[in-house]
């Protein structure tokens, strides 16, 4: 069972995220916070294995929960909750720690089948997906902390990075090659070290702001 907590402060919102999620056996609701300052209190408490989180709040902005609980390596795999004009803060959220981003006006397909991606171990960084919003990349003036000339990745490393740029957990890349889940781990730190990221989000990013892939 994967369980979720919802941060938003439209009840409304939470109310119809909770009604799809509510659809799928395998998935259930453990928590909701109304804005940002109950999200810091609640989620290293409850350990949910997802959180979706909007990211206009009062008090405390689902960036700064983002922020404060990566600070803390206290934050759990997160699913923004945007909408169409949100494009700067999202890209924000991603370098904080997100694993991708919904649109509030999600299917419930769309929405099952993401939170089970990132639930495990995948992300929802698609090229596909995002190629609107890294169009802003070279207009923000915060840059990635990374390095600017990265050492050359290799040819595997380069097909598990494009692989990484689909969503695909590490168990599914490793059973499309062939190969074993740790060696696909070793590859991934590799291209971690050489993109000068934290993450696998950072690296997909990071990649496709260089045309890796």
């Amino acid at each position: 069972m994967i369980s979720v907590c919802l941060v938003d402060d439209q009840n409304l919102v939470r109310q119809g995220v909770r009604s799809l999620l509510d659809l799928a056996e395998d998935i259930r609701v453990v928590a909701e916070c109304a804005d940002g300052v109950q999200a810091v209190q609640d989620i290293p408490r409850i350990k949910p294995d997802v959180v979706l989180l909007d990211l206009r709040m009062p008090n405390m902005s689902g960036l700064e929960v983002l922020q404060a609980l990566s600070a803390r390596n206290e934050l759990p795999p997160t699913i923004i909750l945007t909408t169409f004009d949100d494009d700067q803060l999202v890209l924000q959220g991603l370098k904080a720690g997100a694993r991708g981003y919904l649109l509030k006006d999600v299917s419930l397909e769309q929405l099952v089948e993401a939170v089970r991606t990132v639930a495990s171990g995948g992300s929802l960084v698609a090229p596909m997906v995002t190629q609107r919003l890294l169009a802003g990349v070279s207009r923000m003036h915060n840059q990635f902390t990374s390095l600017e000339q990265p050492d050359p990745l290799t040819e595997r490393e380069t097909e598990i990075l494009r692989l990484l740029s689909g969503g695909y957990s590490n168990k599914e890349i490793a059973n499309s090659l062939k190969v074993a889940e740790g060696t696909v781990k070793n590859h991934v730190s590799n291209i971690l070290s050489k993109l000068g990221v934290r993450d696998r989000t950072r690296a997909v990013l990071k990649a496709l702001e260089l045309g890796i892939v």
